[in-house]
């Protein structure tokens, strides 16, 4: 190995932003080739009886690899098989009902175009990504998806770069266009993730979180006085107004009294009904953790009631309430 170069850290730097600029132009050009093979890819993939087997050998095995890990986790059975293992009698994990996804860069590789014959006249139906469409594994398979790479990132044009970062996205894609056509929703990964903190966060539920021990409600009776009051003692930043039969039909914040002094000094005889909001949005107690957690975000609020099918309030859910419990989750 030679002697090391000196570079200054805007040197690395600019090294570093190069790399990106031709990865970002790999995923662009590739981006731009998805065709109607990749329709015909998914729609193939997603039929399929059996399960997907991905090949490729060298850094394209490693990209193969995490491809196949990304389908099993999301729903579309596969998994991995090294082209020299399939040599020596691994080809027999393959049967008629499987589909194979084999990944060569050059399209060109050895071992993979020795085990293609075999697995054709086994009527295994052959779905290859290289980056020549007029390579070996390209005309032998009966579909093609193009990873369209002008040059890797390496310097000398030579170590797997650009290429296995556009393969890399193509799996991806394939994987997603796959979880919308089969309904993969957010509660299959619960099944799929059971060990990690993703899936046993999906597992709960508002009701899991959710106060109902300190649950601030005030009749619809009840002044903005009587309110504050029931806040104060429950230490919370809102109230929910309801009905003699605990139905919903307001709810009243710090925000909703910071509105209100604002437009007159003293509010604290007026009735709630006057400053609360009306028709307010509300949890229901199945809504899953996660998603309670978008909605908070999305609706930027601070908290909110949780209602059963009648419509009662039976309890609230607050943002930092929420946090901290998916960060507890997560460490677990």
């Amino acid at each position: 190995m030679a002697e090391m170069k000196q570079y200054s850290d805007e040197e690395i730097i600019s090294i570093a932003k190069e790399v990106f600029k031709t990865e970002e132009h790999a995923l662009k050009t590739t981006g731009a080739a998805v065709d109607g093979q990749f329709v015909q890819a998914v729609r193939a993939i997603a039929a399929c009886k059996g399960r997907l087997v991905l090949i490729g050998i060298g850094k394209s095995g490693h990209i193969g690899r995490k491809i196949a890990a990304t389908l099993a986790s999301t729903g579309t059975p596969s998994f991995f098989v090294h082209p020299t293992e399939a040599l020596h009698g691994d080809l027999g994990m393959i049967t008629a009902q499987d589909l194979v996804l084999a990944l060569s860069f050059s399209g060109q590789t050895e071992e993979i175009s020795k085990i293609i014959m075999p697995l054709k006249k086994e009527k295994v139906k052959i779905i290859s990504m290289t980056g020549n469409p007029k390579s070996n594994l390209a005309l032998m398979s009966d579909l093609h998806i193009g990873v369209v790479v002008e040059r890797e990132a390496c310097p000398y044009n030579l170590a797997p770069t650009a290429s296995t970062t556009a393969m890399l996205a193509c799996g991806d894609a394939l994987a997603i266009a796959l979880m919308k056509i089969k309904h993969f929703e957010k509660k299959d990964f619960a099944l799929f993730h059971p060990g990690g903190s993703l899936g046993k966060l999906l597992t709960y539920t508002v009701k899991d979180i959710m106060f109902t021990g300190k649950n601030p409600t005030v009749p619809l009776e009840a002044t903005v006085q009587d309110t504050l009051l029931v806040m104060t003692k429950n230490k919370s930043g809102a109230a929910s107004v309801v009905d003699g039969e605990g139905r919903l039909k307001g709810y009243f914040t710090d925000g909703d009294l910071r509105r209100a002094l604002q437009k007159q000094q003293d509010i604290l005889k007026l009735k709630i009904t006057e400053v609360m909001t009306a028709s307010p949005f509300a949890f229901k107690p199945e809504t899953p953790a996660v998603e309670a957690a978008k909605i908070i975000n999305d609706r930027k609020i601070d908290n909110a009631p949780v209602i059963d099918a009648q419509g009662k309030v039976i309890g609230f859910l607050d943002k930092d309430n929420l946090i901290e419990f998916i960060a507890l989750t997560d460490k677990k």
